[in-house]
């Protein structure tokens, strides 16, 4: 069950609409291009495991602090024997590991 559904951030929503009326500074636009790519991604892993479970809790982009430092968290999943942290990048290209830790 999704607790907290996945919004569009507002930054995000801003340079979108700054992009299509303004030639955007080349610095702003790779910043605004990454925003967008990221939350493909997230979209993407939503689709992958947001139906696997009706008795799991789902919770998206969680803003949380502590200690006066803040962070965000992509996708909290509370099932009953575990919790699961999820921090999703949507990187390309090919990637090996070469050597086990």
């Amino acid at each position: 069950m999704i607790i907290k559904a996945r919004t569009e951030s507002l930054e995000l929503k801003l340079l979108r609409h700054l992009h299509l009326r303004t030639n955007l500074l080349e610095k702003e636009k790779l910043h605004y291009l990454n925003l967008e790519k990221g939350y493909a991604g997230e979209l993407a892993f939503d689709d992958m495991v947001d139906g696997i479970s009706n008795n799991w809790l789902i919770l998206n982009d969680l803003l949380l602090e502590i200690n006066n430092t803040m962070f965000q968290l992509d996708k909290l999943i509370i099932t009953p024997e575990k919790i699961y942290l999820y921090e999703v990048k949507n990187f390309e290209g090919d990637y090996y590991i070469e050597k086990d830790i």
